[in-house]
């Protein structure tokens, strides 16, 4: 472990405070944890590596294990200090019984054993024993071997010394409760991206994860030198970048540790993720706020200097600076504040004003030194100024004054009876033919139907006016009545269920990768409220005396010849949409009590992001890459 400047606190049973008793954590884990879903239960492994990750931002940790047990279980082993053993002051019994059964007991209320902490609620490795069936904890500590049992968050034994050991560090097991967790199947994937992350945003440590679950157990190890600049060129990793390296900067003022990492492509989006104490801060906050009126300060002022402006121009907007920009901002603060809805928004107000201040200088810095990289980044915002201009054009017209406005759409928009969105549903459906079917086949109070000619443009690959030019994309945006961009209010979407309904071939799945993207892009909270569904039509119909069998697959198909066997069949495979009847087309796809339909979430805005750069992208290579690797895995490729 390289040398750091780390200031020696004796970190001794006595720096172990405690709060309150673990009680209620089994009733209601929901209030600890937010769900008992599969996203509770890889809180859990969470909660167990951020304590890893505590270690290694305190200096005393470069290495952490994870990994997923044969049996069902996890383990995570670091070589950080140890927890501490020894009978607790005030407690009276030992302190890794302390902090393993009390709810608010922990060495992070102080700031002497952790400056900056990711748990500091000081709830994890309790609520995580409470939650399990079992947990092991082994200590490494003082040239020992420590090892304690618990069941159900209750121990089962003392502490027993095993062994004699020469390095420090704690390794914990456990086994999620059945009782509790709707599922105990953890997702390798899920928590690989996880720990990837942690890697980025923690430069220089190792982090690893292996999968034990299989027989050629899967195993990955991520360290970044680099950290959130290697980060930032992990984003842009398929896109064309206008220069190289990534801006980076870290410095520390009153306390608070600010990381930025910045880069350019050529492309039309942005994408700043914000961390503070390595938790991803989804909804923004002070830290993000502060870089942004920074960045379009700093830059307007660089742009006045050097006459790349001219008197009579307007300054340029942070949406103009901000295009193509792909940035991470981490920041370590002593006393986190979160708020929003998911409490992932930080609300520091002298967080706001520390980052601003560092950005202003430390970019200005950059912008004097490197002329050349400076200069194509106000003419690539300079080129969006333009472009914004056209587009505020291209927007008046797909705005709707009133419900009444997409009647008026001629050929197109089927509407539905309902005016109440929560129970109306949208078919957005390829084609002319099939959309006839569509609409002879729907169920008129609740279900609208939108024929689509043709494909949509690649908004991957085109600027936000030419976009708004799009006819087919102006009707949809008419049709579902959120408006777009910085304009878009979910609150007055017109439909609750959006059903993207293409044919089961290539042309299909191409136009419906187009309509994601486009989703994914400029009306992502669709998605992120669930609003967003993939119709699933059938590919085969076989048909045997009076009976019909739909099959969506050939596994699905197979497993109808098995009942009804091979004779006397008629089987007829489905091109399109448009070969099905009106009647057919109900009862197989749109019948809310006999259809399939697929709700498109986003787990992951990051690697979402990857894929959609990947599949709809300029690189060819990548593409090529990404289908020749996950075709025989994947049914649709869509997130």
């Amino acid at each position: 472990m390289e040398e750091k400047d780390v200031k020696e606190i004796n970190y001794d049973e006595s720096q172990i405070q405690v709060l309150e008793g673990l009680e209620a954590v089994r009733k209601r884990p929901g209030m600890y944890i937010g769900s008992t879903d599969d996203r509770g239960l890889h809180h859990l492994v969470y909660e167990v590596v951020d304590n890893s990750i505590d270690e290694a931002m305190a200096g005393y940790c470069d290495h952490i294990e994870v990994g997923l047990g044969s049996d069902g279980s996890v383990w995570v082993t670091d070589n950080g200090r140890g927890i501490p053993v020894k009978e607790h002051p005030k407690i009276k019994k030992p302190t890794l019984e302390v902090i393993m059964t009390y709810l608010h007991a922990g060495g992070k209320f102080s700031n002497e054993s952790y400056k900056v902490s990711g748990g500091l609620h000081g709830v994890g490795i309790s609520v995580v024993n409470a939650l399990s069936d079992w947990i092991q904890v082994k200590v490494y500590r003082d040239g020992k071997i420590f090892l304690q049992e618990y069941k159900k968050g209750k121990p089962v034994s003392g502490i027993k010394e095993i062994g004699e050991t020469d390095k420090n560090g704690t390794e914990i097991r456990f086994m999620p409760d059945e009782e509790i967790f709707e599922t105990v199947k953890f997702d390798f994937e899920t928590l690989k991206k996880r720990i990837q992350q942690l890697a980025f945003l923690n430069k220089g440590i190792s982090i690893s994860i292996t999968d034990k679950r299989t027989e050629d157990g899967e195993y990955h190890n991520f360290k970044y030198e680099g950290g959130i600049k290697s980060f930032v060129e992990y984003l842009n990793d398929n896109k064309t970048t206008i220069f190289n390296p990534p801006i980076y900067f870290e410095a520390e003022q009153e306390g608070c540790i600010v990381e930025v990492a910045a880069q350019y492509n050529d492309g039309y989006q942005e994408m700043i993720h914000s961390y503070a104490n390595n938790i991803h801060t989804q909804e923004g906050g002070t830290h993000e706020s502060g870089f942004k009126i920074a960045l379009t300060r700093t830059i307007n002022e660089y742009a006045r200097k050097h006459n790349l402006l001219k008197n009579a121009d307007k300054n340029l907007t942070g949406e103009d600076i901000r295009e193509g920009l792909v940035s991470i901002i981490s920041v370590k603060v002593q006393d986190p504040q979160f708020e929003g809805q998911t409490k992932t928004k930080l609300g520091n107000s002298e967080v706001r004003r520390i980052v601003e201040s560092l950005v202003s200088k430390h970019l200005g810095i950059f912008l004097e030194e490197n002329p050349a990289v400076s200069k194509k980044i106000v003419n690539k915002s300079i080129s969006a100024s333009r472009a914004r201009e056209a587009a505020r054009k291209a927007r008046e017209l797909t705005r709707r004054k009133s419900a009444l406005e997409v009647t008026a759409l001629p050929g197109k928009l089927a509407d539905c009876t309902t005016k109440d969105a929560s129970k109306s549903e949208i078919y957005l459906v390829e084609g002319d033919s099939a959309g006839g079917s569509a609409k002879q086949g729907r169920n008129r109070e609740f279900q609208a139907i939108l024929p689509l000619r043709g494909k949509i443009i690649n908004v991957e690959k085109a600027r936000f006016d030419k976009i708004l030019a799009n006819e087919e994309i102006k009707t949809m945006i008419t049709a579902m009545g959120t408006g777009i961009g910085e304009e878009f209010d979910i609150s007055k979407a017109r439909y609750h269920r959006i059903i993207i309904m293409t044919d089961a071939d290539v042309d299909g799945a191409h136009i419906r990768t187009l309509l994601l993207t486009f989703f994914y892009r400029y009306m992502r909270p669709l998605i992120e409220h669930g609003y967003i569904y993939i119709a699933q039509p059938p590919l085969y119909l076989v048909k045997k005396k009076n009976q019909k069998h739909y099959a969506f697959d050939d596994k699905e198909l197979e497993k109808i010849f098995e009942e009804v066997g091979r004779d006397n069949i008629n089987l007829q495979r489905y091109k399109g949409l448009g070969e099905m009847n009106p009647t057919q087309l109900w009862e197989t796809t749109m019948s809310p009590e006999s259809r399939t339909i697929l709700q498109v979430t986003l787990e992951d805005a990051i690697e979402a992001d990857k894929i959609f750069t990947v599949l709809m992208g300029e690189k060819v290579a990548p593409r090529r890459e990404f289908i020749q690797a996950n075709a025989r895995d994947v049914r649709n490729l869509d997130v």
